[in-house]
């Protein structure tokens, strides 16, 4: 199989990165972050105009008629952006919810035993009677817990990998930037080994799990997006906790973004159930 990207894919990729930094850049996040549980319709609909939640659907239904390949790219932006409100419940309901796939109607979803951005949605698919509000260590994501489970789909579970992916890259990005920057004792910090290993460590991390995603969004094979969620997961929790060391006691800070970006991948590290289904899934496999 080939699994590099195409001059279209790139060209995707690079689209939805200009469109994030236009319509989400740092002071809409901050923004955010000081108004937590508000979503803003207005970015959803130029969402939606962009083809962002109908990418996958047919064109004869009004969708951009790519791939969950292209999904993938899409949602890895959006990972690194720290782009908030229930963006895989949105896109996989643009088939089947009227408005979903224009980004008219913002829709939540039962994921395992979570739900997020249950009050901020119009439409909230699967059984929330009982829910209970949670404190979210995420300020941009709101959740209720269920007593009744929902069901994973695994283009979510990807999709929620490929998000991963792009908080993994990104701090991936601040670390090395704020290495080559920062001095103490007369030179950048990244001149000591012990923050170099860090940031090779995190780049390693990031890339193993790159492969993975790639590879399972190609075979869409419920093993190899496991697998690729497991990664995907370590590099972006671990890869943020790093970034946080390079970062030393300025990384602790609340204006420093590091911290958002640590608390968005342990959230989105619950979906699902978290790693225990993945890994369940994983043994069944290699038990069969």
């Amino acid at each position: 199989m080939r699994f590099q990207l195409t001059d279209d894919q790139r060209a995707l990729r690079a689209g939805v990165r200009q469109l994030l930094e236009r319509r989400f850049g740092h002071e809409a996040l901050r923004a955010a972050v000081d108004a937590p549980g508000r979503l803003d319709r207005g970015l959803w609909r130029a969402l939606g105009d962009a083809g962002f939640f109908a990418l996958r659907l047919p064109e004869a239904r009004g969708g951009v008629g790519l791939g969950l390949p292209e999904a993938v790219l899409v949602f890895e932006e959006a990972g690194r952006a720290l782009l908030p409100g229930p963006l895989v419940a949105t896109h996989l309901a643009a088939g089947s919810v009227p408005g979903a796939a224009t980004g008219e109607t913002v829709v939540a979803a039962v994921d395992g035993e979570l739900v997020e951005w249950l009050d901020g949605a119009d439409v909230v698919l699967g059984d929330t009677s009982g829910a209970v509000p949670l404190r979210s260590l995420d300020p941009l994501t709101p959740l209720h817990r269920v007593p009744v489970a929902g069901v994973t789909d695994p283009a979510g579970s990807l999709l929620t990998a490929a998000e991963q992916l792009g908080t993994a890259g990104r701090v991936c990005e601040l670390a090395v930037q704020h290495a080559r920057t920062r001095e103490q004792f007369g030179r950048p910090v990244g001149a000591f080994q012990a923050v170099q290993h860090l940031c090779a460590d995190l780049l390693v991390r990031a890339e193993i799990a790159r492969v993975a995603v790639y590879a399972a969004a190609v075979t869409a094979d419920p093993a190899d997006i496991a697998a690729a969620r497991l990664l995907a997961d370590e590099a972006a929790v671990r890869g943020a906790r790093d970034c946080l060391q390079v970062h030393g006691g300025m990384g602790f800070t609340w204006e420093a973004d590091v911290h958002l970006h640590l608390k968005r991948a342990w959230v989105r590290a619950q979906r699902g159930g978290g790693d225990t289904q993945s890994e369940e899934l994983l043994a069944a496999r290699l038990a069969g």
